[in-house]
């Protein structure tokens, strides 16, 4: 994994007393690498991440790890409501759904396997820690979206995904259930957020049931849903 130094002047100390335990992953949405590099370091701009994976895999540092990189914007992750605070983010260039959202190579993807691998060993970041920048803002982000494969990561040890073994004979959970489930598992539902729950629901299809995102609580969601709460638990 080739790393090459380009330093953001973007980012801030952390606040005192926090620790590392999200980390945050993005798409750049925008249509070149260079176009996205050039924004994460333009003071102009005021938005980093403290990495950036081009489509060769090539890894750009941008933020020592130490300190707080402004990536994540309004956000909130198992009650955290500022995650920059207590995050690494990680931006992968790809045009997104705005300007021709396109799968990701196989060398971006290792590299980004072996980057986040090595930063849950570095930090005390728990598995259901690792999430998608729309799961913490899903408002606001649809990144890194539906043909992000979160599950080859969880294979190599990062974050995790469900199994899907019982879906047909599930009961799809009341809108009460299945919003205190998201929550549970770290998703920012009302009270704490003033998010519509489809918002949220799909957020969560966009990560753990990638093959429809309609925003619908189902059988097949509702089992993801609870499978990975079990993950999570045990």
């Amino acid at each position: 994994m080739e790393i090459v130094e380009r330093p953001s002047p973007n980012f801030d100390p952390r606040p005192e007393g926090a620790f590392i335990d999200i980390l945050v992953l993005h798409y750049t949405g925008m249509r070149t690498a260079e176009e996205a590099l050039a924004r994460l370091c333009d003071p102009a701009a005021k938005v980093s991440a403290h990495y950036t994976v081009d489509e060769a895999g090539r890894v750009y540092a941008h933020v020592d790890e130490s300190m707080r990189a402004r990536h994540a914007g309004v956000s909130w992750w198992a009650g955290e409501r500022d995650v920059n605070n207590r995050s690494i983010g990680i931006e992968i260039v790809n045009p997104g759904h705005e300007f021709g959202y396109m799968p990701f190579p196989e060398a971006q993807i290792a590299s980004v396997i072996e980057l986040s691998r090595g930063i849950v060993a570095r930090h005390p970041i728990a598995p259901y820690r690792v999430v998608g920048h729309s799961d913490v803002a899903p408002a606001r982000k649809m990144d890194p979206g539906e043909l992000f494969p979160w599950q080859l990561l969880a294979e190599n040890g990062v974050g995790l995904y469900p199994a899907t073994a019982g879906a047909n004979s599930m009961t799809p959970a009341s809108d009460e259930s299945f919003s205190s489930m998201l929550a549970s598992y770290g998703y920012g539902v009302a009270p704490d957020m003033d998010i519509p729950l489809p918002t949220v629901v799909t957020a969560f299809q966009r990560h753990f049931r990638p093959n429809r995102v309609d925003g619908l609580i189902d059988a097949e969601s509702q089992a993801r849903l609870s499978a990975i709460l079990r993950l999570k638990n045990s």
